[in-house]
């Protein structure tokens, strides 16, 4: 079996990391885990991985801003990022910023496998539409994220932004994503 490469796990969450690690090395990467921005691009500038999974929180940092200073590393690096938090707004801001694919935690080693190996189909045309819309609290929750991306998670200006004041954003930001019935 062919490895399929050197990989850089950066997680805030150690005990997350040190499973999904365990997991991957299993498959055949050569795992290395990282839990800040410092030591992820001290370890990319060092050992040039062919492949990173990146949290889009990592402790008060935001893995988004994260993304570009790995690629101005190591310009071939695949990146899949993992979140807690997944929105539309998340998900097209990190392909923007370069990266490769997007999960929603919890996932299992060989989804994240098949992100960053390129496996399944990446046509648009073969995602299965959703029957209803999304709710209005879910809407809101995406714009929000949207708006705080463009903001580079200012509280402060993506309040201003949004019309609402910094604690009120506060408190909906501190709230999970409203999740879709599949009903």
């Amino acid at each position: 079996m062919n490895t399929p490469g050197s990989l850089l796990l950066i997680d805030d969450d150690a005990v997350f990391a040190t499973v999904l690690a365990r997991a991957l090395s299993a498959r055949g990467f050569a795992v290395a885990i990282a839990h800040d921005s410092a030591s992820a691009l001290a370890h990319a500038r060092e050992r040039a991985p062919a492949y990173a999974v990146l949290d889009l929180k990592l402790g008060a940092e935001n893995g988004l801003t994260l993304i570009p200073d790995l690629l101005a590393l190591q310009p071939n690096l695949r990146i899949l990022l993992l979140t807690g938090y997944a929105s539309i707004a998340t998900a097209v801001e990190a392909i923007k910023r370069g990266a490769h694919d997007y999960l929603a935690k919890p996932v299992d080693a060989d989804q994240v496998m098949q992100a960053l190996l390129g496996e399944g189909s990446d046509d648009a045309d073969d995602l299965p539409l959703p029957e209803h819309a999304p709710p209005l609290r879910r809407l809101e929750w995406e714009h929000i994220q949207r708006v705080l991306a463009e903001c580079d998670n200012n509280i402060s200006e993506a309040a201003r932004r949004l019309g609402l004041h910094r604690r009120t954003l506060q408190r909906k930001l501190a709230k999970r994503p409203v999740r879709e019935n599949n009903a």
